[in-house]
């Protein structure tokens, strides 16, 4: 966080790997990350992947040199929503001397609530904090953590606090994120990291800072494959050039070596359920950083697949739910709370979205047949509540079932109209859906490939059809289950 590079190159390397063999400056990354990583990054192809809209925050260190509330305006002018406090910036209320953090007097915590609420900002993350090593000054920042809002708490904890940092997250119910500050840190290698997490509370996590990796050498998107599974925050930064050298400075996002892109196609695959925090550390643009955030936030944007899109089957407070659907018929979805994937049971019945009916709209999910005899399907524009089996006759079902043909194969308007050629994968892999659904237009995209374009028309069992209307998924019966996931709308 702190601009302490040239410290760091005068201190000599002291940090120690997992292995407990000493991290030699000039250490080739492979010999810090797993082979076995280094391959699975290697063989992904991060082109394929669908990147998810990720919540943008802003650290409060890359406005380092303007107080709180200054910060506080600022961000609201980005018209960015969310911040990550860092202790001791100087708060800015009137003459007073006070800073962020856990010294404040309950008036200026009081002010400062009342500043963040104003401007309609969050503060998400607080630190990079001591945190300490006794009861009584974890207590100290964890309380003002409370008092704050903030759920997550990035620091840099010592070996033996573990146990009592553990149970306090657990009582406190927040998160401890570790963050990665470069050489002679203690968390600078993520191998680090990783043992130091092993077996505890899932509370504790990592603040992944992608650009102290990259100070240290290292791979990124190999460093996040690594921690897959912990990672709570991210410090998203992009650099002109990997190591310390004097060329080597933070960037906008996608305009340096950081492959920025895959950063957050890696994140994608992880479904990381966190903020992309920006800290920009350009010394050259510490008193003007907004253009580099603007540009970040708009290469994000440019990447972004499902950019206007939302998410039908969310999280809410870390695991999905089925918030917002609702079933009828026998059987159900049983529903996955940490990979948010749908498993169909018993049936014939039907789990539909129940928040809005759609009318002209993108329709995208992933499902995988468990079986080539897999049934199911998904319903677009069902007309009313269902209350019995009449909904079939009033609305489209675009078909999921590869052991069928014609009018009845994956790809189909159910019964009206049949696909122009095959497109599944095999059971057991995931397929793509892209339905769209304009006027009368009916278009379905399998695995990328067209496979319905066709001009509407009441067909088959469908008697009519209505202009607007609920999502639905099928649950056909108990024998060959169907899985779903990432299902994203956009209206049109």
């Amino acid at each position: 966080m702190k601009n302490i590079t040239a410290l760091f190159l005068l201190i000599p390397a002291l940090a120690v790997l997992s292995t407990g063999q000493p991290a030699q400056k000039g250490a080739a990354p492979a010999q810090i990350i797993p082979q076995a990583i280094v391959a699975q990054v290697k063989n992904t192809d991060y082109r394929d992947v669908r990147i998810k809209p990720f919540p943008v925050a802003v650290q409060c260190w890359t406005y380092r040199k303007y107080t709180f509330f200054e910060t506080v305006d600022r961000v609201k002018a980005l018209g960015l929503k969310y911040l990550q406090a860092f202790p001791g910036q100087p708060l800015g209320l009137g003459n007073s001397k006070e800073a962020f953090g856990e010294g404040m007097s309950e008036a200026a915590m009081k002010a400062a609530q009342a500043k963040v609420h104003e401007a309609g900002l969050s503060v998400v993350a607080y630190g990079v904090v001591d945190i300490g090593t006794t009861e009584a000054s974890m207590r100290r920042v964890f309380d003002f953590a409370r008092k704050m809002g903030v759920r997550t708490v990035v620091c840099e904890p010592q070996d033996e606090v573990f146990p009592l940092l553990e149970k306090l997250l657990q009582e406190y119910d927040l998160r401890a994120a570790i963050h990665n500050h470069p050489r002679p840190a203690k968390y600078a290698w993520p191998t680090t990291t990783l043992d130091r997490l092993k077996g505890r509370d899932e509370r504790i996590g990592v603040c992944a800072d992608t650009g102290h990796w990259m100070r240290e050498g290292l791979n990124p998107v190999e460093c996040l494959r690594l921690l897959q599974g912990r990672i709570l925050d991210v410090h998203f930064k992009d650099r002109s050039d990997f190591g310390q050298g004097p060329l080597a400075k933070d960037v906008a996002w996608g305009s340096g070596k950081a492959k920025a892109r895959d950063i957050l196609a890696e994140l994608t695959l992880q479904d990381f359920d966190g903020y992309l925090t920006m800290e920009y550390e350009n010394e050259e643009e510490v008193m003007t950083p907004e253009p580099a955030i603007r540009k970040s936030v708009e290469f994000v944007k440019s990447v972004t697949y499902y950019q206007g899109y939302e998410q039908l089957l969310k999280r809410f407070d870390g695991a999905y739910e089925k918030h917002g659907w609702n079933h009828y018929g026998p059987g159900y979805f049983e529903l996955d709370g940490k990979t948010g994937v749908l498993k169909s049971q018993g049936g014939m019945g039907l789990l539909w979205y129940s928040v809005k009916k759609f009318r002209d709209f993108v329709l995208e999910l992933d499902f995988k047949c468990s079986q080539k005899n897999t049934n199911s399907g998904v319903f677009v524009r069902v007309p009313d509540v269902p209350t019995s089996d009449d909904y079939i006759y009033h609305s489209f079902e675009i078909q999921i079932e590869d052991a069928s043909q014609g009018i009845h194969a994956t790809g189909a308007a159910y019964d009206a109209e049949a696909p122009r050629m095959s497109a599944s994968r095999p059971a057991g892999e995931w397929n793509h859906f892209k339905i769209t659904f304009k006027g009368k237009h009916l278009q379905v995209d399998l695995n990328g490939k067209l496979v319905l374009d066709w001009e509407a028309v009441p067909r088959g069992k469908v008697r009519d059809f209505a202009p607007e209307g609920y999502i639905g998924l099928q649950n056909h019966d108990s024998l060959s289950p169907v899985y779903i996931k990432d299902i994203f709308v956009k209206e049109l």
